[in-house]
């Protein structure tokens, strides 16, 4: 195998948090208590937390220097202004409504644009993104392409949109129904894939013909601009930030959660291009969030989030930052451990049905393997498969997507590449015994996103036979 070149991280250690690693017993009794689900687990009795990338990214200087700059005022905050700038500048959206976390976003763009009864086309689903369009009364719809499906398939952007499918649905319900494409960058639940430039531009073209507003996820459209310049024909020699900019630009409006691409522990906005929505939005997040210009967060977390869009483009932040991915996965992949490929973008994804293929998917292989993953190594991440996929909404029946995953979710500038040695050494150690990994059954589930508070037992005496 060729060998590996290691980015190095343009940035120095200044603050440390001591870690510490419980026993093995100890994390056998932790994870049974909490139902083996990991989201249920004391950040604590965590060695290494790769549960998820979602505001768990270390914090500048520049960005804790701006945190004492905060002004508290109700109304007309300062530091809205330098959000507002920007997300201008950066992603080039003209309107700006800040909001506490991306879900907030979703849920206000869903109440103001779908109707029951409308369809939603996505390129696959991403979970609260689905949960807001549904119970807004709108039919998800996956126009995602069919690599995106296989685990196996190494196609370079599996994030693009199947045009042909888009153009069927529109064809069959009518472009009245579809109140706007909902276009995830970076997709979380195929793996962390990309879509193309070109895509997007067809993409663009098509919406056009049917005059539907494309509405982007743009959560982590930084990680999906890395990709293009890395994969795309005339890219290479594009800036990161250059090309945000142009995929921002071939779409009409973006909800984000700040607490991933832009490097801070909360926040999150809705921007678009169109006046009529910005001040039905502007409306809405007063009766949800907060006043127009905080949005339910406070003056320094807002400072924070701009300077953090500001330092998310930088080239050796974000190559070194998808390279640190690339280090755990290359390693998993040498030793035959099943991931996903390519290598995602924000976390290595495992494959769950080819890692425990003696476990059927309705005994949740993706929550019994995390489940082990903790107990070997005190390393957390989560269930990416049926237990994240839900119920249907009108059958109450289960749905099984196609992909059954693990995700090790990696948090920008806090881990070292030795813990990601540690990481890689637990996950193939569980990959040498992993027939002795029993499956689970649910005990318990609330009606919406279970896997956040599910809980489930084991089928054999114990999880590891």
């Amino acid at each position: 195998m060729k060998k590996f070149k290691v980015v190095p991280p343009p940035y120095k250690i200044k603050v440390v948090e001591p870690i510490k690693i419980i026993s093995r017993r100890e994390r056998e009794e932790a994870i049974k208590k909490a139902g083996y689900n990991t989201f249920l687990l004391q950040s604590s009795n965590i060695y290494i937390d790769l549960l998820t990338d979602s505001g768990t990214s270390a914090m500048s200087d520049n960005q804790w220097a701006g945190m004492m700059s905060g002004d508290e005022a109700y109304a007309g905050s300062k530091n809205f202004y330098n959000l507002e700038k920007a997300v201008r500048d950066i992603y080039g959206y003209k309107y700006v409504v800040p909001t506490h976390q991306g879900r907030a976003a979703e849920h206000i763009m869903s109440k103001l644009l779908i109707k029951p009864g409308d369809y939603i086309p996505n390129n696959m689903y991403f979970t609260t993104r689905r949960q807001h369009q549904e119970l807004a009364g709108g039919i998800w719809f996956d126009v995602s392409i069919e690599e995106a499906h296989n685990a196996a398939n190494p196609y370079p952007f599996k994030g693009n949109v199947d045009l042909e499918k888009l153009e069927k649905l529109i064809k069959e319900v009518g472009k009245d129904k579809i109140p706007f494409m909902s276009l995830e960058a970076n997709v979380n639940m195929a793996g962390g894939q990309p879509f193309s430039m070109e895509n997007l531009g067809n993409l663009r073209n098509l919406c056009n013909k049917y005059d539907i507003p494309i509405m982007h996820d743009a959560t982590r459209v930084v990680e999906n601009a890395y990709f293009i310049q890395q994969r795309e024909k005339g890219y290479q020699n594009k800036s990161v930030r250059e090309i945000v900019k142009e995929i921002c630009s071939y779409t009409d409006g973006a909800t984000v959660s700040a607490k991933k691409d832009a490097l801070v522990n909360i926040g999150g906005f809705l921007a678009c291009n169109d006046e009529k929505l910005y001040e039905e939005a502007r409306n809405m997040v007063v009766v949800f969030e907060g006043l127009h210009t905080y949005g339910g967060l406070a003056g320094r977390d807002m400072e924070a989030m701009a300077r953090g869009i500001y330092e998310m483009v930088d080239d050796q932040h974000i190559a070194a930052r998808v390279n640190q991915i690339e280090y755990l996965g290359n390693q998993l992949l040498e030793k035959g451990v099943p991931v996903v490929v390519p290598i995602g973008g924000h976390g290595v994804f495992l494959d769950a049905k080819r890692f425990l293929p003696h476990v059927p998917q309705e005994q949740y292989p993706a929550q019994a393997l995390t489940a082990a993953i903790y107990i070997e190594g005190g390393v957390r991440g989560m269930e990416r498969g049926i237990v994240s996929a839900g119920r249907d909404p009108k059958t109450g029946e289960e749905r099984k997507p196609r992909l059954e995953l693990v995700r090790l979710a990696v948090p920008r500038r806090v881990y070292t590449n030795t813990q990601m040695d540690i990481v890689a050494e637990a996950i193939i150690n569980i990959y040498k015994i992993r027939k002795k990994i029993s499956g689970l059954k649910i005990v318990f589930e609330p009606k919406f996103l279970r896997f956040f508070q599910a809980r489930f037992k084991t089928l054999g005496s114990k999880l590891i036979e």
